[in-house]
């Protein structure tokens, strides 16, 4: 699904309006229609006291005056409020005005902080206020109308947007946007809703499809793509009869150190579980015998040293792909054998954990990173690796650069795990909060690994992976909930996420 920016949207709504010839009003009709059924079949007439709708002077605004008519007109106790902050309103927001007008329907307007209402807590306020147009904070008053929204008893629901949001630029002032409890957004979600600095205010979004001319979407050069289910089936490969374990790879995990050999054996379970034919982990002495015992299909090569990796002696042109830096420790000893392992590889290879922080510690040690390799940081990794950035849309920027100037993925892992590849960014779907528990990311980093031995192009092992993951948790979560997931649940419902994706298919 393309993510696109606010200019972007414009473009296909005029598109939409010339392509189907239709008029704007009738466009602005639909989307109007589509929030007015959602209300209608999650909150009935006789459920709520009454229905508080707030509008702007744009075509958010007339959204919102649409909707008011609509409910109205199916017998809900509406109350419309203008905002009056603006001389000039759009023609579709002006024609929807005299609809409500021709129907005698009472509109009530906000001229400053003494006309606010009283909202009662059994209300449902629709925030019509902004949309994607808006590129400047809101002014005193209607930024303290806000506030008085947000603290404010009410249910909160915003078309489109949660006014005073933008869609794609980073926020200054979050006292001046609404926190509504659904963000009711056209045709697809904005960049803006999976940023993590603007958690406090994206709480949960439902995209309602008003039909814009798909064919001029999937023509644009998004911001991103958001990966479902729908993507995902045009990118899983299907297991051949006559193959044998040489067919779908060798997977060398390089990892673990006294005390942290579950991470290797993380690593390796999930890439049998995510289909690599053979896996082979290279630990330190002590390591030998909890691989074995903890994961008897695996091949173990063990370090001269018996606490810590010293060197690191495989010939990395026998293996199919790598995952190197899980658990492994970043002491002066390790950080030498993994620069002189990265001097004799070529070979993409996933690079997690301690293998980042020895990167982010040596910087000579980057231009050694083999071209297309994956990095997996989570933020305090990302950070070493980059330094501090004024916000996430400057984050973004900066590990763009970073992937254009060593040829690299980086897989930004958060609640919306961002694969990053130059220009193109990936946004996951899947996942949940008992995710972020120890060894998470050490399941990842095998999966990713496995799908790179199964000759997927590192974006698509990349993508897949982060969306297998995500997958394996949500099916986990259902099962046994978020406070009790852990890592080793994860590998255990691949083979259930597996089968989800193909009868999708199916």
């Amino acid at each position: 699904m393309n993510i696109l920016s606010d200019t972007q949207i414009k473009q296909a709504d005029a598109h939409t309006i010339r392509n189907q010839n239709i008029t704007s009003e009738a466009l602005m009709e639909r989307a109007a229609n589509k929030v007015f059924q959602w209300i209608r079949e999650n909150y009935s007439s006789n459920s709520i006291e009454a229905v508080m709708l707030f509008c702007g002077p744009g075509n958010n605004g007339g959204d919102g005056l649409a909707v008011g008519r609509m409910l109205y007109e199916a017998d809900y106790n509406i109350k419309v409020f203008i905002l009056d902050f603006e001389k000039n309103s759009s023609p579709d927001f002006d024609s929807n005005l005299q609809k409500l007008e021709a129907r005698n329907i009472p509109v009530y307007r906000i001229l400053s902080e003494t006309d606010f209402p009283e909202i009662g807590e059994n209300t449902l306020v629709v925030d019509s206020i902004f949309g994607v147009g808006l590129n400047r904070t809101p002014n005193s008053w209607v930024k303290k109308l806000i506030q008085y929204l947000n603290s404010s008893k009410g249910i909160k629901i915003s078309i489109d947007m949660p006014s005073g949001l933008f869609a794609n630029a980073p926020v200054t002032d979050f006292n001046a946007v609404v926190k509504s409890s659904v963000i009711l957004t056209f045709q697809s979600p904005k960049f803006s809703f999976f940023l993590p600095e603007n958690a406090e205010v994206i709480q949960h979004v439902e995209v309602l499809n008003i039909k814009l001319d798909a064919d001029f979407i999937q023509s644009l050069t998004p911001l991103a793509k958001l990966i479902t289910l729908s993507e995902v089936t045009q990118l899983i490969k299907n297991r051949k009869k006559f193959s044998h374990k040489g067919t779908y790879g060798h997977v060398a995990v390089i990892g673990g150190r006294h005390g942290m050999i579950g991470a290797a054996s993380l690593t390796s379970k999930a890439a049998y579980r995510a289909g690599a034919g053979k896996v082979t982990v290279v630990v330190p002495q002590c390591g030998y015998a909890i691989i074995q015992a903890t994961l008897p299909e695996a091949l173990v090569i063990t370090d001269i040293d018996k606490n810590e990796h010293s060197k690191i002696e495989i010939k990395a042109e026998e293996y199919s792909a790598i995952a190197v830096g899980m658990g492994m420790g970043n002491t002066e000893k390790t950080a030498a054998a993994t620069f002189k392992f990265l001097k004799s590889c070529q070979k993409p290879m996933v690079i997690d954990a301690d293998g980042l922080n020895i990167l982010a510690e040596q910087s000579e040690f980057l231009n050694l990173i083999p071209e297309q390799s994956i990095l997996t940081p989570h933020p305090k990794e990302l950070e070493r690796l980059l330094g501090k950035w004024k916000n996430d849309y400057d984050k973004i920027e900066k590990i763009k650069a970073f992937t254009k100037k060593y040829n690299v993925l980086v897989v930004l892992k958060g609640a919306h795990t961002m694969t990053i590849y130059k220009d193109k960014i990936f946004i996951n779907s899947t996942g949940n909060p008992g995710m972020a528990t120890a060894g998470s990311g050490d399941v990842l980093s095998g999966i990713i690994a496995a799908l790179l031995a199964q000759n997927y192009t590192p974006i698509m092992a990349a993508s897949l992976g982060v969306y297998l993951h995500g997958m394996a948790g949500d099916i986990a979560s259902e099962k046994i909930g978020e406070h009790a997931l852990m890592a080793s649940d994860l590998i255990d419902n691949l083979g259930a996420a597996f089968n989800k994706i193909k009868n999708h298919i199916i």
